[in-house]
């Protein structure tokens, strides 16, 4: 198995969960934020579904950065949804298009004359593309809660709801 279908693999099993995170969010506070310095949920909901295919997308090149990157605020929860379904699409076309070789290329991400990141390819999509993911999509589960909202399971049990697979097997 080639590193970018082990990424694959890993992304197909977490992004459905990630929708769920996403679903859950209340239309009415896409605008609500937990703090002046945080960003609003629906900042976060669109960070989180845009993140994936916006990685696969940057590593494809060696780009520069603009400074004073800012993340949009969506309108409704289709259109989070919708730049998710997006997201996944770019993913699974255009991940596995990297070789292993280019998957341990030193890639490098600049902004003007600074020097941001310099690593291998694969390893700077495992820790955006993937981990980066994680830690937002762990940080949204806050927002959920805070927003009385249920929260979904994701690895293991939350307050709200046990694991998939123990849900399947209530139901079977």
């Amino acid at each position: 198995m080639t590193i970018a279908e082990s990424m694959l693999k890993e992304f197909e099993a977490q992004a459905p969960i990630t929708r769920r995170f996403l679903e859950r969010l209340p239309e009415e506070k896409l605008t609500w934020k937990p703090h002046e310095k945080s960003m609003t949920a629906g900042q976060l909901a669109f960070h989180l579904a845009w993140v994936p295919g916006a990685v696969v997308r940057l590593v494809q090149q060696n780009p520069a950065v603009p400074r004073g990157f800012n993340f949009p605020q969506p309108v409704s929860t289709r259109e989070v949804l919708e730049a998710m379904e997006k997201s996944v699409g770019t993913v699974r076309s255009e991940l596995p298009k990297l070789d292993d070789r280019s998957m341990e290329e030193t890639w490098r991400l600049v902004q003007g004359d600074n020097l941001l990141v310099e690593q291998a390819r694969g390893l700077f999509l495992r820790d955006v593309m993937l981990s980066h993911w994680y830690q937002h999509r762990g940080q949204f589960s806050v927002y959920l809660r805070l927003l009385g909202a249920a929260v979904p399971s994701s690895w293991g049990p939350s307050a709200d709801e046990a694991p998939r697979m123990v849900q399947k097997a209530k139901s079977a």
